[in-house]
C-alpha cells in the first residue's frame, strides 16, 4: 500500500493550510514513491499469498503471476493518467468523485474501497503471524498465529497514533532490506532449481492458472495507492507516471524470479504443506536453516512495513470519506494524540476480519475487491477521457481484463471458500446500503474537490 505522508489529522482551515504548504515543499521524491509502491505490493504478494497461489496454478505459479502483471499494468496505465490530471492525497477516491459525481453509487464505492483496505490490512497481519510463529514452533496452534497477528496490528495502530512522521521514517530502509534479500534467494535460488519441477506436462489447466492470477491480484494493487502521494510530489504530472510504471515493472520481475525459485525448489506437496510460510520454506533446500530465518526475517519487515503503510492509508480514505460527508464525521476527527476516529475502527474491523478467516479465505476476498473497485476506477476514468487525454481502446481494455479476472475468481471462490464470497457479497451490498441510509439521514452530499 502506498504511504500517503500527507495524513491530514483534523479539517481545520489552518491545518489545510499547513497540509496545502508541505505539498508545494514537495517532500515526496521518486525513490520514495517507487518505495512506497515496491513496499506495499511485495508484502503482500510474495509473502503473505505464495502459497494460496501456488496451491491454484501450481508450477505453473510463475504464469500466474505473468498474467496477472499484465492486468496490473493496464490499470497502471489509468492510473497514471489519472493521477496526473487530478493530484491529491485522495488517489482513487477522488478519481471515483470526479467520474461519477456525487451519487450512492460513488458513496459505496468509497466505502467499499476501505473495506478493501482492511481485508489488506488483515492478510497482511495474518502472514506476519504465521512467519513469526515459526521462530517459536513448528506447530503453531491458531491461537498462537490469531494472537501474533492481532499484537501486531495493536502495535502499529499505537505507532501511528504517534504521527506520520514517527510511521513514515525509515519506510525506504525497510523496503531496501527485503528487496535485497529476496534478490539474492532468487538469484541464488535460481542456480538450484531442479527443471523437472518447472515441466510443463506437469503444469495444472488453464483455468487453475488463471485462478491463481485472479487470486494474486491482491499482490499487486499496492501500486493504485501510490496515486495518495501526488500532493507531496514536486511535479505529479511527470513523476507520478514514472513512479507508478517503474515500481509495477521491478515488482512483476521479482515475482517471476523468486516464483521460478519457489517452484524449482520445492514440489507441490512441499508447497502446499508449507504455505503460509512457502517462501521461507523453499530457502532451506539451498541456503539450510540460515536461508529459512532470513527469508522469515524478511517477510517480518515485509508484512510489517506494509501493515504500517496500509493502515496509514486505509486511515486516510476513512478520514476522507468522512470528511466528505459518506461517514460519521467523528471519524475524520482526533480520538487520542494524532489517532483519528477512522484509525481506531479501522484496526478494529481487521481484528474481526482476521478473527473469522484464513489466509486463503481472506486473500480471495481481497483480490475480488480490488478487481472491482479497479474496472470500477476504469469506468469511472471513461468519462474522463476528454480530460486525461487517455486512450480508450487501453482504458476499456484494463476494464474488462479486471472485471474477467473477477469473475474467474469468483467461481474459484465459490469453489475452496463459499464462505468467504458470502461475506464479500455481504460487504459490497452493505457499503451501498450504509451510504444510503447514512444519505437519507444526514442529507449531506458529497463534497466534490
Amino acid at each position: 500500500m502506498a504511504l500517503p505522508l500527507s495524513f491530514p489529522s483534523a479539517a481545520s482551515p489552518a491545518e489545510a493550510k499547513a497540509a496545502a504548504a508541505r505539498s508545494s515543499a514537495g517532500q515526496i521524491g521518486m525513490t520514495a514513491a517507487v518505495s512506497i509502491g515496491i513496499g506495499g505490493m511485495v508484502g503482500a504478494g510474495i509473502f503473505s499469498i505464495l502459497g494460496v497461489v501456488a496451491q491454484a496454478a501450481g508450477n505453473a505459479m510463475w504464469l500466474a503471476f505473468a498474467i496477472g502483471g499484465v492486468v496490473a499494468l493496464l490499470s497502471t496505465y489509468s492510473y497514471a493518467k489519472l493521477g496526473a490530471k487530478y493530484p491529491s492525497a485522495g488517489g482513487a477516491v477522488s478519481f471515483l468523485v470526479k467520474g461519477y459525481g456525487d451519487s450512492v453509487f460513488t458513496g459505496g464505492l468509497n466505502i467499499f474501497m476501505w473495506a478493501g483496505y482492511i481485508i489488506s490490512l488483515a492478510l497482511y497481519a495474518t502472514a506476519f503471524g504465521s512467519y513469526a510463529a515459526t521462530f517459536i514452533t513448528d506447530t503453531p496452534s491458531t491461537l498462537l498465529l490469531k494472537s501474533l497477528a492481532i499484537g501486531a496490528v495493536l502495535v502499529v495502530t499505537f505507532v501511528n497514533a504517534l504521527g506520520a512522521k514517527v510511521m513514515g521514517r525509515g519506510e525506504t530502509i525497510i523496503v531496501a532490506i527485503k528487496l535485497t534479500i529476496l534478490v539474492i534467494f532468487a538469484v541464488v535460488g535460481l542456480y538450484f532449481v531442479k527443471p523437472g519441477n518447472l515441466s510443463p506436462t506437469l503444469w495444472p489447466g488453464a483455468e487453475s492458472v488463471l485462478f491463481g492470477a485472479g487470486v494474486l491480484f491482491i499482490g499487486y494493487e499496492g501500486f493504485g495507492l501510490i496515486t495518495n502521494t501526488a500532493a507531496d510530489m514536486r511535479n505529479p504530472k511527470k513523476m507520478l507516471p514514472r513512479a507508478l510504471y517503474t515500481a509495477v515493472i521491478l515488482v512483476i520481475l521479482l515475482y517471476l524470479a523468486v516464483a521460478v525459485t519457489v517452484t524449482g525448489n520445492l514440489s507441490n506437496a512441499e508447497i502446499e504443506r508449507t504455505k503460509d510460510y512457502a517462501l521461507a520454506a523453499a530457502a532451506k533446500p539451498f541456503l539450510g536453516e540460515i536461508g529459512f530465518h532470513l527469508i522469515a526475517i524478511a517477510a517480518l519487515f515485509s508484512t510489517a512495513s506494509a501493515i504500517n503503510a496500509t493502515l496509514f492509508g486505509s486511515a486516510n480514505v476513512c478520514y476522507m470519506i468522512a470528511r466528505d460527508g459518506e461517514l460519521p464525521a467523528r471519524l475524520a476527527q482526533i480520538e487520542w494524540r494524532q489517532a483519528t476516529g477512522g484509525l481506531l475502527l479501522t484496526a478494529g474491523l481487521v481484528l474481526v476480519v482476521m478473527l473469522c478467516f484464513d489466509l486463503s479465505g481472506i486473500a480471495m476476498m481481497g483480490s475480488a475487491a480490488f478487481l472491482l473497485l479497479y474496472a470500477a476506477v476504469n469506468g469511472g476514468h471513461l468519462r474522463l477521457l476528454k480530460e486525461t487525454g487517455a486512450n480508450s481502446v487501453i482504458v476499456w481494455l484494463s476494464m474488462l481484463t479486471c472485471l474477467v479476472m473477477f469473475g474467474i475468481l469468483g467461481y474459484y471462490t465459490y469453489q475452496q471458500q463459499p464462505a468467504a464470497l458470502v461475506a464479500l457479497v455481504g460487504i459490497g451490498a452493505g457499503s451501498f446500503v450504509v451510504e444510503a441510509v447514512y444519505r437519507q439521514m444526514t442529507g449531506r452530499k458529497i463534497k466534490l474537490p
